[in-house]
């Protein structure tokens, strides 16, 4: 029997597809100590980098590990970052039972932007695409420029943009983005450009003299000296895909 249901909506909620927008960490040790020695590493002295982002656990490079992973140290590790750990996926049905046992949920269809990097790193993901057509996307913003020198113990950050410095950047200041970094003036503290997975981020220099470069997780520190052709001389930082993983590679501006 056919029953037809009445068309009206009702008057108190309205069901819609959503879009949201997540991020991953793609796990490939169930070592959490080495994880939290990592994470501080990485976003230690970056405490505002997340903003209560919703979080998927990514499992696959685990999937044929039979250690266990405590997943409630894992959730109160991520939840200090300023993270929240909602789903995982990838696991084995063993991880995967553990993760649903502590109230993750399973996300199969959540689609991961690929990662080049060679270290633990959380990276933009998407969910799948609404149903109704989208709302007039928001305009990007454009990038934030700093026109002061950045003294030691200074961090600049521009969240989604590029950063655009047009003074020196002093040995212990700190210049991170989530696109490229221009500094039109010597840049002799650390330089974080693609800060969230972005691989095609540069880093732009009129004088490179860094403590650290980063793109994506990738990194170099003044451990390793640059070459003399590079060294205080206008400089772009790209990374490029390699057989062993990705490298940062540094090449001198003409004018």
């Amino acid at each position: 029997m056919t029953v037809a249901l009445p068309a009206s909506s009702p008057a108190t909620f309205e069901i819609k597809s959503a879009n949201l927008p997540l991020v991953a960490l793609l796990l490939k040790s169930p070592d959490l100590e080495a994880l939290a020695r990592d994470l501080a590493l990485r976003f230690g002295d970056i405490p505002d980098f997340f903003d209560n982002d919703p979080l998927v656990i990514e499992l696959s490079a685990l999937a044929a590990d039979e250690r266990a992973i405590d997943f409630t140290a894992l959730i109160n590790l991520l939840c200090s970052y300023r993270v929240a750990p909602i789903a995982v996926r990838g696991g084995s049905p063993a991880q995967m039972d553990a993760a649903l046992a502590v109230g993750l949920l399973p996300a199969p269809d959540a689609r991961i932007t690929a990662a080049r990097t060679q270290e633990p790193q959380i990276t933009p993901v998407q969910a799948a695409p609404p149903v109704e057509a989208p709302a007039l996307a928001t305009p990007p913003l454009g990038a934030l420029v700093i026109d002061k020198p950045l003294r030691s113990g200074q961090q600049v950050y521009a969240r989604g943009r590029d950063l655009v410095v047009l003074a020196m950047v002093n040995a212990g200041a700190e210049v991170i983005a989530d696109g490229h970094i221009h500094v039109y003036a010597p840049l002799r503290g650390k330089a974080m450009a693609g800060a969230r997975g972005n691989t095609d981020a540069r880093i732009f220099a009129l004088s490179l003299e860094p403590e650290l470069l980063s793109i994506a997780g990738i990194y170099r520190t003044s451990d390793v000296p640059l070459p003399k052709n590079i060294w205080g001389h206008p400089t772009q930082v790209r990374l490029v895909a390699g057989p062993d993983g990705d490298k940062l590679v540094m090449e001198a501006l003409k004018a």
